[in-house]
């Protein structure tokens, strides 16, 4: 294979074939990795500046039937320390928030057995009510799989009763690597990967915005990388015209600290910063139909995130306000609002506040 003719062909926007991507991850120089990268980057966000976020990641409850052999933050729902956060917490974390100028809010579970759909949707409806103009990201494929399962119906009805009472958006939470091989190992009481992928179809064909991510750097190989990336593009090229799809992809490596995997297994994160920055531009080169790539500046730090503004990325992410999972397995990395529009101009570009459908916040 041709490194220069397959770069050329990811530059004009050509989907590159799972075999060119390999060659390219395995055989490519970083620099001209990072230069092709750069350059679709700049094809589909010509202005030179980067987008970011403020919200608040809010988790509904730590209790969680999957038990994934990567989170330290799942409890049994006997346990001492198991909650349900109330809507009084809710309201104090809420206006806290849009005292810093958000008004959006990710939420997330984990999957406790006594809470069913209708919890969610008088959850979302109560918020909506007292915060009218709150956007609500909430829950993610595992959620809704559950949730249809639990309640014996379809994805599609999951999905339009959580939107009808506030649901605004569909994070891509739990992917970590589309491989049933690898999801068996994990987290093998959490959806599969092809239930991921039609929760996400489904999402789409009712334009629900979502986003797609990864958790790379533990027991996956370099195929299925890249068997991840091709999934989750073949389901944004076949969502309809009018919907946004996925609007983003936000790699990040696995944080091991006192996890399972890393006390059961021996299983640490394997990814450099080197390795990432690879990883980032091959995103870039692959999802020629994904428009927004954000690195994870929380596992990686501002400096690593930084250079990938320069590899392909053109996003920065969210200052979160709160953050409960990665972080008990050792992402400590932090930042303000005054950080982030610094780091963003010492990268060499001008920073734009965004809402979750990455349009402009002024």
């Amino acid at each position: 294979m041709n490194i220069g003719k397959i770069l050329e062909k990811a530059v004009q926007l050509q989907p590159i074939t799972k075999d060119e991507a390999l060659y390219l991850y395995v055989n490519a120089r970083l620099p001209e990795l990072m230069m092709a990268a750069h350059g679709i980057r700049m094809k589909l966000h010509p202005e030179n500046s980067v987008s970011w976020i403020i919200d608040r990641n809010v988790n509904i409850t730590n209790v969680c039937v999957s038990q994934c052999m990567f989170c330290n933050f799942c409890r049994k729902k006997t346990d001492v320390d198991a909650y349900i956060t109330s809507m009084e917490e809710y309201v104090q974390k809420i206006d806290e928030m849009i005292g810093m100028g958000s008004s959006q809010l990710l939420l997330q579970g984990g999957m406790h057995p006594d809470l069913g759909l209708g919890f969610y949707i008088t959850l979302f409806a109560e918020l909506k009510k007292l915060y009218p103009a709150l956007k609500l990201h909430a829950l993610g494929p595992p959620e809704i799989v559950y949730l249809a399962k639990k309640e014996k119906t379809t994805y599609k009805e999951v999905l339009v009763a959580l939107r009808n009472a506030g649901l605004d958006s569909l994070p891509g939470a739990g992917a970590e690597i589309l491989s049933n091989r690898v999801r068996k190992l994990i987290s093998p009481a959490k959806c599969n990967a092809t239930e991921w992928l039609d929760v996400m179809r489904t999402a789409h064909k009712l334009n629900i915005p979502t986003s797609a991510t990864m958790m790379l750097g533990h027991v996956e190989t370099l195929e299925e990388r890249i068997d991840h990336l091709i999934a989750i593009r073949d389901v944004q090229q076949e969502k309809p015209k009018e919907s946004l799809g996925f609007v983003s992809f936000i790699p990040w490596p696995f944080q091991h600290q006192n996890t399972a995997l890393q006390k059961k297994l021996g299983i640490e994160n394997s990814m450099r910063a080197l390795d990432y920055i690879r990883f980032i531009a091959v995103s870039r080169l692959v999802l020629h139909n994904i428009a927004n790539l954000q690195p994870s500046w929380l596992t990686v730090g501002v400096p690593v995130g930084q250079i990938c503004l320069h590899a392909g990325a053109n996003d920065f992410g969210s200052v979160m306000i709160e953050e409960n999972v990665v972080s008990k397995a050792g992402a400590n990395f932090k930042i303000t609002p005054d950080e982030m529009i610094t780091a963003i101009r010492e990268a060499g570009f001008e920073p734009q506040l965004r809402n979750q459908r990455f349009e402009r916040v002024e």
